[in-house]
């Protein structure tokens, strides 16, 4: 599996957000998007990195970040997963996984001994001009946020 890298151009896509409208990457033109991916809606990981993303969104947003959560779940799912965590952010469904492919983040994994495809949890910035600025592979769930703050505090 081979995600994308710092420099590449960040692939165009639309996708359905968790109230059914379509948003696509080029409606966020002259801001920074951190393109995040999770596996699965309301599952314990997932929830904790959501909820360290809703917590930092005022500090995100005062650096011009908007923040995108793409996962393969359904629209209905994504609903709930907002209204359940009171998330503060866009949530979007590509059940397909067309996007999480052209980000290069669909790919094997294993769990339990159980080998399948699926996302794998990577995050990219995407700067004003639609370029990978920055690549976030390495962080646990609990510190996702943190890690992107930090970055941010760098520039």
């Amino acid at each position: 599996m081979t995600y994308l890298s710092q420099g590449s151009t960040a692939p165009a896509f639309t996708l359905s957000d968790q109230n059914g409208n379509s948003i696509s990457l080029s409606d966020f033109g002259g801001q920074k998007v951190l393109v995040y991916f999770y596996p699965k809606a309301m599952t314990p990981g997932c929830k904790v990195q959501a909820c360290g993303l809703r917590d930092s969104q005022s500090e995100l947003a005062q650096r011009n970040v908007v923040v995108l959560g793409i996962s393969p779940d359904p629209v209905s799912c994504l609903k709930k997963f907002e209204q359940k965590d009171e998330l503060n952010f866009t949530l979007l469904s590509d059940e397909d996984h067309a996007v999480a492919d052209a980000f290069g983040v669909w790919g094997p994994k294993k769990f339990m001994g159980k080998e399948y495809d699926g996302i794998h949890r990577i995050s990219f910035l995407i700067d004003e001009q639609g370029q990978v600025e920055k690549v976030f592979d390495k962080f646990k769930t609990k510190d996702h946020h943190q890690v992107v703050l930090d970055y941010l505090h760098q520039l």
